[in-house]
């Protein structure tokens, strides 16, 4: 086999139909449009959504306001505060804030806020962090590994 013998299988391609080349070939004067009309012009028929001159569906349908910003990074928000319920010298990541039910929402990653205070040293690792939670922590003792 080689590239120039390659052939397409046996029955799998049909021949394209050539309407208007005359009346022996069967698709001759009108070619298969019928009698004149919408349809038997070039570019006729009704565009796509057309519901026969009855207001459109997305005529209907109000505009909704505000926008969504799709590529926004959703994270599991977790403040200061709520760090302080950890043993001292713990190493506090996102599996053992889910063991405590401190977030919900296992596929997000975990940022942590500086809204409260902390008391102990503490080890965390998040996927973000604020730079007030992370003065707080460190002025406890404690070090963030962001990553």
């Amino acid at each position: 086999m080689d590239l120039h013998t390659l052939r397409p299988a046996k029955g799998s391609t049909k021949k394209r139909k050539r309407v208007g080349r005359g009346h022996g070939s069967g698709h001759g004067g009108t070619s298969g449009r019928g009698h004149k009309g919408q349809k038997a012009r070039s570019g006729g028929g009704k565009g796509p959504g057309f519901e026969g001159g009855q207001n459109p569906l997305q005529r209907r349908l109000p505009k909704l306001p505000g926008f969504k910003n799709r590529f926004k990074t959703e994270y599991n928000i977790v403040n200061v505060a709520k760090l302080d319920a950890f043993d001292k010298g713990s190493v506090v990541d996102a599996e053992a804030l889910a063991s405590r039910g401190i977030i919900s929402k296992r596929n997000l990653p975990v940022k942590i806020l500086g809204n409260g205070e902390i008391t102990k040293s503490l080890t965390v690792r998040a996927d973000a962090a604020s730079a007030t939670a992370r003065a707080k922590i460190e002025k406890a003792g404690g070090k963030v590994e962001t990553g």
